[in-house]
């Protein structure tokens, strides 16, 4: 088993020495190593020798996907090309793609971490898992196959799409875990209904989640219909790919690898740091990275930290589920909305399905927000009353938890759009009608 109970289960004053040992040398790094960061810090007064506690951290400027880009492709790193082994880069479908590198050292510590979290989450040498998630410059895919070969598991690169290739993969080779989107591992399950099977005649136990955010709500529905236990993992190429955090069996939050990525929590606003247990933007700065190493990287993703000893025996901080990102974040008529928060509600109404979009428009001065969920039953739609009912039950319970009206249409099922990666459930049409 790929459990490192040295470090795991470090005392917490054991592991903040540790992280400002090395968050000392990775200011000295980067100093030393990357014209940016020498630049940024010397304007900033920031040396290695002014780093005394954890907390001193806050005097070093954040950086943001937009200075990634800026130096693109390979400004940022600190090593030079001959000591490059791996080259990931993000999809750029909002500008150019932010690109990362990786030296041998830096892929020994991925897998480690990846390994870490699978064992945590249930993983063992036993295991047959599929890999759904795209492969290519993508981190996902390849952050969790190493981390599984490393713990003995059998991997199957199956690669996302061809969808009904991949249930019969799963059912044939009698996978016991899945690796994917929580979206696309609902729609495989949609697919494998289409072809007949029930979850009876799969061997899947265990699923491992990333890439996109996935409620309680969500997670409970794809374990009704795979017969799986789900847990969520936290990561993103800029920091390393998967493999920054993962649930244990308990899931009670998140398990930060602090020994390689230190965790704060900050005001998105005034980029203040906030107190411990306040949620905030998430600010991680890998510790250990040698080809692209970066310094309070802000992730843009909402969350909390919890630095109590789990039950599980880890002592290492926990981070809650991410509620959103601030740059996902829709603010209608001055209120703050998360698409989490709305898919909640909708998996609480029994006579929809998991798939839903959200739809903002401009009318006039006023921003509108629809809410199109597809139903179980197409028959509804021809029972006036009943659809009646059913749309306004979920104003009424988005009117509470949004505190805004909301124009709630029900579609037949299958009418949304499916993903085979990352869902794409917000259609913001305000730039385009004249703001």
């Amino acid at each position: 088993m790929f459990f490192n109970k040295e470090i795991e289960t470090m005392p917490r004053k054991e592991i903040e020495a540790l992280q400002l040992e090395r968050l000392k040398r990775m200011v000295d790094y980067c100093m030393n190593n990357v014209p940016f960061y020498h630049d940024r810090l010397t304007k900033a007064g920031v040396t290695a020798d002014k780093i005394k506690t954890l907390s001193d951290i806050q005097y070093i400027p954040v950086t943001t996907k937009e200075d990634i880009r800026d130096h693109y492709p390979f400004g940022l790193f600190a090593q030079p090309m001959k000591n490059i082994v791996r080259i990931h880069a993000s999809s750029g479908t909002t500008g150019k793609p932010t690109v990362v590198g990786y030296t041998k050292r830096d892929l020994d510590m991925w897998s480690d971490v990846v390994a870490r979290l699978c064992v945590a989450a249930g993983a063992t040498e036993e295991d047959l898992i599929q890999i759904s998630f795209g492969y290519g410059l993508f981190t996902g895919a390849l952050g969790l196959h190493y981390g599984l070969e490393k713990i003995g598991a059998a991997v199957v690169p199956a690669s996302s799409g061809n969808t009904e290739k991949q249930v019969t993969l799963l059912k044939d080779f009698g996978a016991t875990g899945i690796v994917s989107t929580p979206s696309y591992a609902m729609y495989m399950a949609e697919v494998a209904r289409d072809m007949g099977f029930k979850k009876e005649d799969f061997k899947v136990r265990l699923g491992l989640f990333g890439s996109e955010g996935c409620s309680d709500e969500f997670r409970t529905e794809i374990e009704n219909e795979w017969g799986l236990f789900a847990t969520d993992n936290y990561g993103m190429s800029e920091l390393v790919g998967p493999g920054v955090a993962g649930e244990c069996t308990l899931r009670q939050g998140m398990h930060i690898a602090e020994d390689h990525f230190l965790a704060e929590i900050i005001d998105p606003n005034t980029l203040e740091p906030l107190p411990e247990g306040e949620q905030g933007e998430l600010i991680i700065t890998p510790l250990t990275k040698e080809a692209f190493p970066l310094l309070r990287y802000r992730t843009k993703d909402i969350s909390r930290l919890n630095k109590e000893p789990c039950a599980c025996g880890r002592t290492h901080a926990r981070m809650d589920k991410i509620k959103g990102r601030t740059d996902d974040m829709l603010k209608i008529r001055g209120v703050n909305v998360f698409p989490s928060q709305i898919e909640s509600v909708l998996l609480g109404v029994p006579q929809v399905g998991p798939n839903y979009q959200l739809v903002v428009r401009r009318e006039g001065v006023m921003d509108k927000l629809e809410v199109k969920a597809e139903l179980i039953d197409p028959a509804v739609l021809e029972k006036y009353a009943d659809l009646e009912n059913i749309q306004r039950s979920i104003k009424h319970k988005l009117q509470v938890v949004l505190g805004i009206d909301a124009k709630v249409t029900l579609v037949e099922p299958k009418q949304l759009e499916r993903f085979v990666g990352k869902a794409k459930r917000v259609m913001d049409l305000r730039n385009e009608e004249g703001k």
